[in-house]
């Protein structure tokens, strides 16, 4: 039975699923297998192609992380996105521009909270305007609205069974349910990349050794500095007695050797969308199993305030480590608080996007390893646990009387937000799948590609995020707690995507494409996998499959010119020619044209841990550093000046300002001869800040010294101005 078009009302996802509900066999031009932000990118482009497009989603919902709670977007330099992505994100800004977008606070009032996060409200009207923070719910409906002008049918909750080829070709895909569909080009948009290994192409799990492809930054990491425990902390249930056996969420073994490869895939997570607004928070709920008795208890700890309904089967005592670790930063004086501990991202309408943060957080470490390679029935499992583990650590903090009291009242304040993800009781719908399968296709992208020594000529989308992994080990190092796998390091510069890193080899497969799961090694995955280069790289999928489909030929001999042709009529960016300004995020300013004497961060002598980051704007120099929110009272920088001539100078810090900052970076000015002066300063919003007037003396005799001892989000080290007042 052939498809016949079937056209959703906007914004109506039941009817969206229900698309020509009796057709058990279904024909397009392109199959797209994948609801996510590259999926529906792949099924929009091809309708704008003049192709017939069929969207097959394996879940229930549609657009993946990117309505499932990831409303603050990762990407680096936005300048780096274009075409539909962009339109995208345009769109976002269009609803956000209208009055009746807020219902729980007021545009300006949440620009204001953001400080400098993005573009005020008064920009979002602009005809070039981007709102790159939004709420799940309004994801969604921008998605379902470019799918309704695409006429793009859409199949929910078909899980894929097997596939059929004819040599290196795909002739049909069928579903659990029995349905079948037929193609001329089918796309793999899943997080898994389950259609590519079905249809028998090559693929990687886990991390690379370094020597693979020669890289630096991928296997074992020697040291992880960031997202680290930050005082020692015992594994064993009997302190100092290994034969006691380690405490949960610990892993036997030594975590390998420095620079190989092994099958630990990065932690993965769920975003959270919690609110402190109480007309908007979901109450906690007893779960049906739990006993009466431990319900009324947790109540009572949590002062009839639990932040969430607790796991069914919660034990406190699962979370021992978490509770010597908050014993021992209290008895080393380090002050917790609770933003050390995950990092809350403010959305609109009080809404979040909640992230993991510091050593013990929402990542649930070491335990997706099955998941890549796992039936729908296992990986149901291990997200059950993973959304287990997240609400007995929520639990944990606003009950357990290890908790610093400020900690668990603050936990307390916080809940989902009562109008997103109703259908699953206010819990993201999507668990966050950082990484699974890679493919191994024509071309592999690796660390080389983002520190620009190996380029390519066959570009289908800029890369531009930090080479960046989360932690893959919890393991005993030394006779203490290490987490392991962490990775934060900028590229060069935003760099291109290979054409031939989307497609099979083609002895493998000739009519397929893959824009999530890509073929890139493990580090430079963490680079590329941003929703908004997924956006970019299916656009670029399908519009390859299209061509493909015209000029009868294989992907892997689809012409290239006639590619970027295409690609650059619609408006993708393929190459980096700096920039950012408005649209983008970078400024760069050369210390050299400032008055006065300018230090850029790397003129500082910095202590303990930073990093050097490009991700997000800057003013003096090449980039930045920050502290990874992490070690707190660990890290310091001090700037000295070479004054030539005594006199009265302004001191100026930079600042790459977002409100993932510091609210109290403690700045302190040395000047021989006069007391010693701390400034507190507010990291969130301004890009320079002044320190005060001083009179500094000629000579290296003043100083300048950024600390995190006690800072409530990143410090950033941008450089130190002294300017000499007239």
């Amino acid at each position: 039975m052939k498809f016949s078009w079937f056209h959703a009302p906007v914004f109506s996802l039941a009817l969206l699923g229900v698309a020509a509900a009796n057709a058990q066999v279904v024909e397009a031009d392109v199959c797209v297998f994948g609801g996510t932000s590259g999926g529906i990118a792949a099924a929009v482009q091809t309708a704008r192609m003049g192709k017939r497009a069929v969207l097959v989603n394996p879940t229930k919902f549609l657009g993946g992380l990117t309505t499932g709670g990831l409303g603050a977007t990762d990407i680096g330099n936005k300048a780096a996105i274009g075409g539909l992505s962009r339109d995208y994100y345009h769109r976002l800004a269009q609803h956000y521009a209208k009055d009746t977008a807020w219902t729980l606070e007021t545009a300006q009032d949440y620009f204001a909270k953001r400080r400098g996060g993005q573009a005020g409200a008064s920009s979002l009207g602009g005809a070039d305007a981007t709102m790159w923070t939004f709420e799940p719910h309004v994801a969604e409906q921008v998605y379902l609205q470019l799918l309704d002008e695409a006429k793009t049918p859409v199949f929910l909750d078909q899980r894929l069974k097997s596939v059929t080829k004819a040599g290196p070709h795909i002739t049909e895909i069928t579903m659990e349910s029995g349905r079948v569909f037929r193609a001329k080009m089918f796309v793999d948009a899943t997080y898994e990349g389950d259609l590519l290994a079905k249809a028998g192409c090559s693929f990687h799990v886990g991390r690379e050794a370094n020597a693979v492809y020669g890289e630096t930054l991928n296997g074992v990491r020697a040291q992880t500095p960031h997202h680290q425990f930050t005082v020692p902390v015992g594994p064993y249930v009997k302190p100092g007695d290994a034969s006691s056996g380690l405490l949960p969420f610990i892993q036997p073994g030594d975590g390998g050797k420095p620079g190989d490869g092994d099958k630990a895939t990065q932690a993965y997570n769920y975003r959270l969308c919690f609110t402190t607004d109480p007309k908007n928070r979901l109450p906690a709920q007893k779960p049906a199993a739990m006993p009466q008795s431990q319900w009324d208890a947790l109540l009572k700890a949590a002062n009839n305030s639990l932040p969430v309904t607790p796991p069914p089967n919660y034990d406190a005592k699962e979370f021992e480590l978490l509770g010597r670790y908050l014993e021992a930063l209290v008895a080393a004086k380090k002050s917790p608080k609770l933003a050390h501990f995950w990092n809350p991202i403010w959305m609109p309408n009080h809404k979040t996007d909640i992230n993991n943060n510091g050593g013990f957080s929402t990542d649930f470490i070491g335990r997706n390893y099955d998941y890549p390679n796992a039936d729908y029935a296992t990986r149901e499992r291990i997200a059950k646990e993973h959304e287990h583990y997240i609400r007995g650590f929520l639990t944990f903090l606003a009950t357990d009387p290890r908790v610093p009291e400020d900690m668990r009242k603050e936990m307390q304040s916080w809940g989902p937000s009562k109008d997103e993800f109703r259908s699953t009781d206010g819990w993201p719908r999507e668990m966050y799948v950082r990484e699974a399968r890679r493919l191994v296709g024509e071309y592999v992208m690796s660390e080389k590609n983002c520190r620009a020594v190996e380029t390519i000529t066959d570009s289908v989308g800029l890369g531009a995020y930090n080479m960046d992994s989360h932690n893959c080990q919890r393991i005993v190092k030394n006779g203490k707690v290490e987490n392991e796998g962490d990775v934060q390091v900028p590229p060069m510069k935003p760099y291109p995507v290979s054409y031939r890193a989307i497609i099979p080899k083609a002895a493998e497969c000739d009519n397929l494409l893959v824009p999530v799961c890509l073929s890139s090694s493990h580090i430079a995955y963490g680079s590329i996998r941003m929703e908004p280069v997924f956006m970019v790289l299916g656009q670029s999928a399908a519009t390859a499959a299209a061509i493909a489909i015209d000029d009868k030929v294989p992907v892997q001999k689809v012409n290239y010119e006639k590619l970027r042709a295409r690609l650059v009529a619609d408006k993708q960016v393929l190459d980096w020619t700096g920039g950012g300004g408005a649209s983008g995020s970078g400024k760069f300013v050369d210390p050299k044209s400032l008055p006065g004497i300018v230090l850029d961060d790397a003129d500082a002598k910095q202590t303990g841990h930073w990093t050097e980051s490009f991700s997000s704007v800057w003013r003096v120099g090449r980039g930045y550093a920050h502290d990874g929110n992490a070690s707190k009272g660990e890290s310091t920088a001090v700037f000295t000046p070479d004054i030539a001539s005594a006199g009265e100078y302004e001191i100026i810090l930079f600042n790459a300002p977002n409100p993932n900052r510091a609210s109290n970076v403690p700045v302190t000015v040395s000047v021989p001869g006069q007391p010693a002066k701390t400034v507190k300063v507010d990291q969130k919003s301004k890009g320079e800040i002044s320190l005060g007037k001083f009179q500094l003396p000629a000579g290296r005799a003043a100083t300048v010294t950024v600390s995190n001892k006690d800072t409530d989000g990143y410090v950033i080290l941008d450089g130190v101005q002294f300017k000499p007042v007239k």
